[in-house]
């Protein structure tokens, strides 16, 4: 009775979960992202670069945007015609751009990204425990196929197949799982630990990390309750991320030389970030200052902490 109990509910938790990443649709940037009619005419008229970067800042001014290209320009997808959230990316797969892109699993035909990638982590967790499940209950008997001791019927086929698939998947779902638990607690995607985030202060690779704990809570949520069922708990809205730089008007900046640095932990931020002003866009103001985060534990002494959106490609 309890085989059975265990049996069906991993079953029915990794079929779940597994259905959820595949008919999940990927989150794509709002209309605020997409230059206005005008903007975008003006834009494919002009020919060179150096004026089309203008154009995109100009739109940009108001977006809360932090993150470059690797050239330090405005990351804009020429395919979707809209100026990319920070961490967004433009599958070519699914021909749209994904907030927060991880990766585009060919498992299930669809992209991993904001919308679905606490999904996608419970469907490989689920998965791996079925597979132990099935190769635990199974290995008695692949036992005693091997010591002779089983009787010499059919069945000796299918416990040796059944034993060896549950063994091999375990295995290559393990690494894989491990692989995403060490991207949650860094707070980084796929793409992004290829490539590093670039920032006004340049590549970043932990500009998301707020902590281990910080960065589990962003993608499962607050209600620790909801953390194992496929339902969508993850914090803010894909375009805005809380980041570990601060930034500091040049009064602020001026009192706090005088006695001790700035520290950021992030530990007091919101989800989803308020819009910021023109004068708070970290990436397009002139006159802002920057200072790295100190220790996660400590708290923020001058300055305020703001928030990010997604990756360049």
């Amino acid at each position: 009775v309890v085989y059975l109990v265990v049996f069906h509910l991993s079953f029915v938790m990794f079929v779940w979960s597994y259905w959820k990443t595949i008919f999940t649709s990927p989150a794509s940037p709002s209309n605020e992202f997409c230059l206005s009619k005008a903007d975008k005419e003006q834009y494919e008229k002009e020919e060179r670069p150096e004026s089309q970067q203008e154009i995109l800042r100009r739109a940009a001014k108001d977006l809360p945007i932090y993150t470059t290209t690797a050239s330090r320009a405005i990351r804009y997808c020429d395919r979707c015609q809209l100026i990319k959230p920070d961490r967004c990316h433009h599958c070519s797969a699914c021909d749209i751009c994904v907030l927060k892109m991880d990766h585009h699993c060919p498992w299930v035909n669809n992209c991993v990204g904001f919308s679905n990638y606490k999904f996608f982590l419970l469907f490989l967790m689920y998965s791996l425990l079925y597979c132990l499940f099935v190769a635990a209950t199974v290995l008695q008997y692949f036992i005693k196929f091997w010591t002779n001791e089983l009787p010499d019927t059919h069945a000796k086929f299918h416990v040796l197949f059944l034993f060896f698939v549950a063994a091999m998947f375990f295995i290559s779902i393990l690494s894989l799982f491990s692989y995403h638990c060490w991207l949650v607690g860094k707070n980084r995607s796929t793409i992004e630990t290829f490539r590093a985030p670039t920032f006004r202060n340049g590549p970043d690779k932990n500009g998301f990390s707020l902590g281990c704990s910080k960065n589990l809570r962003e993608v499962f949520g607050d209600e620790k309750k909801y953390w194992l069922l496929p339902i969508f708990t993850s914090l803010g809205d894909g375009c805005n991320f809380p980041t570990r730089l601060v930034v500091m008007d040049p009064e602020q900046l001026a009192v706090s030389s005088q006695n001790e640095p700035a520290k950021s932990s992030g530990a007091n931020q919101s989800f989803p970030p308020r819009p910021l002003s023109e004068s708070q866009n970290r990436l397009l103001a002139s006159d802002s200052q920057w200072v790295e985060s100190g220790p996660e534990e400590e708290n923020v002494k001058s300055g305020s902490l703001h928030c990010n959106t997604s990756n360049d490609s």
